[in-house]
């Protein structure tokens, strides 16, 4: 049976403070346990859980009141890209997360690269309606309008 750890802090993608979790033991010595983010479950770090429960659940009300009004101010917002294309209207490169990361904080806005979801990058003109992933479950909608730099001549 492999060790069991209790989770100090939040990780992305494998549990939330207070959740015991059985990692590869790897993944547990070389990340976890370095970090601080675990440490071995045992009957007296198990005291502990409740208290990082209650903990987590006033950080998530808190994480999610506060994403819902950032949410609120986003909702319908369109924001505008200028991209360099050729003479048949193709993108040079794309457009990903973090030009769109860019663009909210040029708008005052600071979010993460990972709130943006885009995994497929942005490879043609238009608008192109996105999620935004907030704390907690919490998402809102924009629309990323890409414009060219230069006229394109029409077929």
């Amino acid at each position: 049976m492999r060790q069991q750890y209790l989770l100090i802090e939040d990780v992305q993608d494998i549990g939330r403070s207070g959740e015991i979790i059985t990692p590869r033991p790897g993944f547990a010595r070389n990340f976890l346990m370095p970090q601080k983010k675990a440490v071995p479950a045992t009957v007296h770090t198990l005291r502990m859980q409740a208290k990082l429960q209650d903990e987590r659940a006033k950080k998530a009300a808190l994480d999610k009141s506060e994403a819902e009004v950032l949410a609120q101010k986003i909702e319908g917002t369109t924001l505008q890209i200028t991209v360099k294309v050729d003479q048949e209207g193709h993108l040079y490169g794309s457009v990903g997360a973090m030009e769109i990361v860019h663009l909210f904080e040029k708008e005052g806005t600071k979010l993460e690269k990972r709130n943006v979801g885009v995994h497929l990058h942005i490879k043609a003109l238009g608008q192109h309606p996105l999620v935004l992933k907030l704390k907690e479950g919490v998402t809102c909608n924009y629309i990323l309008d890409v414009v060219s730099d230069k006229p394109i001549a029409n077929k």
